[in-house]
């Protein structure tokens, strides 16, 4: 096994979802089938909701921008209360379809999600090695904060029903694109200040090479998590592991 040493003292762990603490497959082949097969059934019953609502209401004014940007979403249908229904649906698998990272999207699957896991339907998957490693840098007095795409009541959702138990005592903060995109070094700016932290004194780990590129740029530590299952990634200077076993600090 090859052990990384990081260069700077670490106060908090900043942790990607996708392919670093959850498989890939879990991701895309349970939790988005999951929202994808239910989102229809959850309208017919939450949208009445004033946060449901909030959530399409955005979701309507990004469809606008995409019709203007020459995208061809799904047509609004104003007909009856159902074509509008079957509309929106149309519209949100869409979204989905295109992987969009959309704040609005993101919160209406994490509603979607709450339900199933509540019903035991869903059980959050991480990685073997993720829960020894959340209690041996908990023990270390360290902070441990996720950063993903996810909304943060489905970052939440998940470590709080994994196979393994409730992850989320371990967990002090959660980042979400309320932050910003996680491509871009202005998000981890608003991360360090949040945490009020400098940025060396902060370590992020994700799969995705652009968006380690962004937080180096923001001056933060970083890892590549090259773990199976992992989509190759360009080439790029920044440190590996394949485990978080592998990250000595």
């Amino acid at each position: 096994m090859t052990s990384v040493v990081l260069n700077e003292p670490v106060r908090t762990i900043l942790l990607d979802i996708e392919g670093t603490t959850t498989p890939l497959d879990f991701v895309h082949h349970v939790l988005f089938p999951y929202a994808r097969s239910h989102v229809r059934q959850f309208l017919d019953q939450q949208v009445s909701s004033p946060n449901v609502r909030a959530d399409l209401a955005a979701l309507e004014q990004e469809r606008i921008a995409d019709a203007q940007a020459g995208l061809t979403p799904p047509v609004r249908q104003r007909d009856s209360p159902q074509a509008d229904l079957e509309s929106t649906v149309a519209y949100i698998q869409w979204l989905m379809d295109r992987d969009r990272k959309s704040t609005a999207l993101k919160s209406l699957q994490g509603k979607i999600w709450e339900q199933g896991y509540e019903s035991g339907q869903l059980r959050g998957t991480v990685f073997d090695d993720v829960p020894s490693a959340l209690q041996r840098w908990h023990s270390q007095k360290r902070s441990i904060a996720i950063f993903s795409s996810g909304s943060v009541l489905a970052q939440r959702l998940l470590f709080a029903h994994t196979i393994a138990g409730d992850l989320t005592p371990y967990l002090s903060r959660y980042f979400d694109t309320t932050t910003g995109p996680k491509t871009e070094a202005s998000s981890y700016r608003t991360i360090r200040r949040a945490l009020q932290q400098s940025a060396s004194e902060i370590v992020f780990i994700s799969d995705v090479a652009a968006e380690l590129d962004a937080a180096a740029s923001a001056g933060l530590q970083v890892l590549l998590c090259e773990r199976a299952g992992n989509h190759p990634q360009p080439s790029n200077a920044h440190p590996r592991i394949r485990g978080f076993e592998e990250l000595l600090l």
